[in-house]
């Protein structure tokens, strides 16, 4: 598994710099720049084309591909011109918030998911099971930005049960603060993870509905073993191999999908960060931003593999 690992890494490297030269490219194809803002019939435009050649923006491509990637390996990546602040810096304020409300999304997310899934799976065509199919249904055709608006409006606004913005009460510490701060993330991480479980809740039902005609099945059946413990220990394991190879994903997703939540409720993260950027053209941050994302993903893709290697020993073996 430790070779897999490293030949893994390995070919991570040239990943990354592919996608570091097309995040670049791209966000140079954008138009306008952090300066567009400033012009208006009032300002010289002498005063924006010296900005412009002070932040270095009017050099060769290359020579401005090259100044980037070399500091950002070095943990720099360069200053927001709009923030004013070390983008490093930026990102790190809130990184925090966005890895917790992911990890809270991931937890009820599985917790919704893996009954239903498992449920609807052994008592397929019951009403239970048709009612989890239009579940189903549902968290696949809503949008996730027009259900996080009616989830605020109802819950945030008209009931008044959740807070609508921000991380947390200032002056409060200790547990206080943590049980605060739980309390402004619920209703974000519960909204994502009600319409998130779709695939998840799918596969399992389908892994059990498949698997109780599997030959194992059967002769443990034969065997007397009661039913409770046919699906327990080895229906429900065996149906639980797909779940592990997409846990991986699933965090990394939710970090780069959480753009939508962190915007409607205003959680300030490195989703509404990435928003925030591209409105006002900070290309220092947006370029970091997908770049991070991106590493988050094919990290995210070797942590897939990691858990289905200790999940499944068959491909231990292999």
């Amino acid at each position: 598994m430790w070779k897999t690992i490293l030949r893994r890494l390995l070919l991570m490297i040239p990943q990354v710099i592919i996608l570091s030269i097309l995040i670049f490219m791209l966000a140079k194809m954008m138009p306008g720049d952090p300066f567009t803002g400033l012009i208006n019939p009032n300002q010289d435009p002498a005063v924006i084309e010296a900005l412009r050649e002070k932040a270095g923006l009017n050099d060769p491509w290359p020579q401005q591909y090259w100044r980037w990637i070399s500091n950002a390996v070095q943990g720099d990546f360069g200053q927001s011109f709009i923030f004013k602040l070390p983008v490093s810096d930026l990102i790190g304020d809130r990184v925090g918030n966005t890895m917790l409300l992911s990890l809270v999304t991931v937890i009820l997310t599985y917790l919704i998911a893996i009954p239903l899934g498992l449920i609807a799976g052994r008592y397929q065509n019951s009403w239970f099971d048709k009612v989890v199919v239009v579940y189903n249904f549902f968290s696949f055709a809503v949008p996730l930005f027009i259900f996080a608006l009616i989830m605020l409006f109802v819950f945030g606004y008209r009931l008044g049960w959740f807070p609508t913005t921000g991380t947390g009460t200032i002056g409060l510490t200790g547990f206080a603060a943590f049980t605060d701060r739980m309390y402004h993330i619920i209703l974000p991480a519960i909204t994502q993870a009600l319409l998130g479980t779709a695939v998840t809740i799918q596969y399992l039902r389908s892994e059990v509905i498949d698997s109780k005609s599997l030959d194992f099945v059967r002769t443990a059946r034969s065997k007397g073993v009661p039913t409770g413990k046919v699906f327990t220990r080895h229906i429900f394991r065996n149906a639980s191999l797909p779940i592990a190879s997409q846990m991986g994903y699933e965090i990394t997703s939710l970090i780069a999908g959480s753009v939508v939540i962190e915007k409607i409720f205003a959680y300030p993260g490195i989703g509404k960060l990435f928003i925030d950027s591209i409105v006002q053209r900070d290309y220092s941050v947006i370029t970091s931003l997908v770049l991070i994302l991106g590493l988050a993903t094919l990290i995210g893709t070797l942590l897939s593999d990691i858990i289905m290697s200790i999940v499944d020993p068959r491909i231990r073996i292999q």
